[in-house]
């Protein structure tokens, strides 16, 4: 536990992850102020008795009296744009909102003198790696505007730590599913999941983008984490952070370190919902890598973390979610 009474700043601490982050943080005694620009979160989400300060991470005036007007002590920043797709088309939008943007709020926490920041990375930093299993160690070759952007991030967020003697931690999340809550589920149809949920509740049969891949059953293969685990593990992060030595530096992913593939998943969705109906195989899409799976060993060794949560839970709870708000946006 932290030695010190800590506040912590959540960028994008409204959204489908950062929400659920923020409730993780309460529950473990923090306190926590939420920083959003409501462009896909929802102030529905956010505590009442959690401040909400609603601007952009572009914003350095507000960002230095957000710092100081909730005397924030540390930072864990999710804000940013997540679309591989729409990266792809609009790479200086991108790298605007997700490097520009981290540049201006470590600007604002360096200037406020704060100790400990927490970055929201991700497995796409990887690119399309040929390994059983991802390590931290694995070469970074992202293949998308969306993926460069998160590296560069962990490069800034690590070159100013060494700088500044700033205790920084960047975690790597692998593909995450499910909600702790039904008011706190995923919003949007752009993964996995809610995407074969779309199709099963429209009476379509899901899709699967290609079955000839060098796997057991011959589709992707891939790691879920479920959301709630993803949040404590945010808080473990926080934890160790706060009492870190000054410039201490983690990269960690997270995940489950088992693989799931996407023919597996689809059949346990189609039991979970009760919508019987068999997948239609496409063609690939490009880029898609065989088998991404992560490595937990190091987050269980630095901070203790483990999941706690399987696929089925992470299916059942966002199908919840799902039912309880059948029309998500799709934004």
């Amino acid at each position: 536990m932290t030695t010190t009474e800590t506040t912590w700043l959540i960028t994008g601490g409204a959204g489908y992850i950062g929400a659920h982050v923020v409730r993780a943080l309460r529950a473990a005694g923090e306190r926590a102020v939420v920083y959003d620009d409501l462009s896909t979160g929802l102030a529905a989400r956010v505590p009442s008795d959690v401040p909400l300060v609603t601007g952009s991470i572009l914003d350095r005036a507000l960002l230095d009296r957000t710092l100081a007007e909730h005397a924030v002590t540390g930072v864990i920043h999710l804000a940013a744009k997540k679309q591989v797709a729409e990266s792809v088309g609009r790479p200086l939008h991108y790298y605007h909102q997700n490097v520009e943007g981290l540049r201006v709020l470590l600007g604002a926490v360096t200037a406020a003198g704060l100790r400990s920041f927490v970055f929201s990375s991700s497995a796409a930093v990887y690119g399309t790696p040929d390994v059983d299993l991802v390590t931290e160690e694995t070469p970074c070759v992202p293949m998308s505007p969306y993926g460069e952007t998160k590296l560069a991030g962990e490069w800034l967020v690590r070159a100013t730590g060494r700088a500044t003697g700033m205790a920084t931690a960047s975690l790597r999340y692998f593909n995450v599913a499910g909600a702790a809550a039904p008011d706190l589920a995923d919003t949007g149809v752009l993964n996995i999941v809610p995407m074969v949920f779309e199709r099963l509740t429209a009476g379509e049969e899901p899709r699967i983008f290609g079955d000839d891949y060098p796997t057991p059953d011959g589709t992707c293969v891939r790691d879920y984490i479920h959301v709630a685990d993803l949040a404590e593990a945010h808080v473990a992060a926080a934890h160790r952070l706060a009492d870190a030595a000054p410039g201490t530096d983690l990269t960690l992913n997270i995940g489950r370190g088992e693989g799931v593939s996407v023919r597996e998943l689809i059949t346990l969705i189609t039991e979970v919902t009760g919508h019987d109906r068999a997948p239609r195989t496409t063609p690939r899409r490009p880029g898609d890598p065989a088998r991404v799976v992560a490595s937990a060993t190091r987050i269980e060794k630095e901070l203790g973390w483990t999941a706690r949560r399987d696929v089925r839970d992470m299916i059942t709870s966002a199908w919840a979610g799902w039912t309880r708000t059948p029309t998500p946006a799709t934004s």
